[in-house]
């Protein structure tokens, strides 16, 4: 990944009701815009002169960050970007073989005709902003198709896990977005999943889900493997989850 620039962008916009929300917003996506980079150290005193804000803004902002897996404190030297390991993303790449596979599967069983339309329109808008190839609006259209398909799966809590992952996993899909012709790619993958839930069969569903979240993994650790100067795996090593079987009723 390259470092983008940062600048008047991201000063904020003084709006006493959504002043907390604009400052998270614009730190988190600083970070998947590659603008602030893993292991950049964040300087409250600076980060207030660059947004124009208080400290007890970006502190705040900060902490919530903390939460989502995106800033670290270590050694106590304040704040800094974090890094996401080659063992933190194979994880968080295991872990989404099996949730969103399990969750693909209970949409294709469970969804209504309406919520399949809210996925294919869902899916063009994701298509549009990949072309575009801006990295935190498609980004957001990933998130939102993936908050069609948690709806119609009617699994809350698997859902729930999945989102509290979501600031990991959109880093790690900014990583692999970012490479040259992915976004093609996953254009692609995606379309083939959503094909497959439209003919209700779950299997296939599973293998298009599976063979998705793979091919994302081979490119984002292949790119964490040369930032952090580990040799880059040839393929992958996610395990497959086991095909979970649901009745038909």
């Amino acid at each position: 990944m390259q470092r983008q620039p940062l600048g008047d962008s991201v000063k904020i916009e003084r709006t006493a009701v959504t002043l907390r929300e604009k400052v998270l917003n614009a730190l988190r996506n600083a970070i998947l815009n590659f603008q602030l980079l893993p292991g950049d150290r964040l300087v409250e005193r600076d980060l207030c002169d660059l947004l124009g804000v208080s400290r007890t803004s970006v502190r705040e902002a900060l902490r919530h960050l903390e939460s989502e897996g995106l800033v670290e404190y270590l050694d106590g030297k304040g704040p800094r970007v974090a890094t996401i390991t080659m063992e933190d993303a194979r994880e968080i790449y295991e872990l989404r073989c099996s949730l969103e596979c399990m969750i693909i599967e209970l949409f294709t069983l469970r969804a209504s005709d309406e919520q399949l339309l809210d996925l294919e329109y869902a899916l063009r808008k994701l298509h549009s902003r990949l072309e575009a190839g801006e990295i935190v609006p498609i980004l957001d259209a990933v998130n939102a198709f993936y908050e069609v398909l948690f709806e119609g799966s009617g699994n809350r809590t698997a859902a729930n896990f999945l989102r509290q992952l979501q600031a990991r996993i959109s880093f790690l899909r900014a990583t692999s977005v970012s490479q040259n012709n992915r976004y093609k790619d996953s254009s692609a993958e995606m379309a083939e999943i959503v094909e497959a839930i439209k003919t209700r069969d779950p299997v296939k569903a599973h293998e298009a889900c599976l063979s998705h979240i793979k091919h994302a993994a081979d490119v984002a650790l292949k790119v964490l493997a040369e930032q952090q100067g580990d040799e880059a795996p040839d393929g992958a090593d996610i395990q497959a989850p086991l095909q979970v079987r649901f009745p038909n009723s």
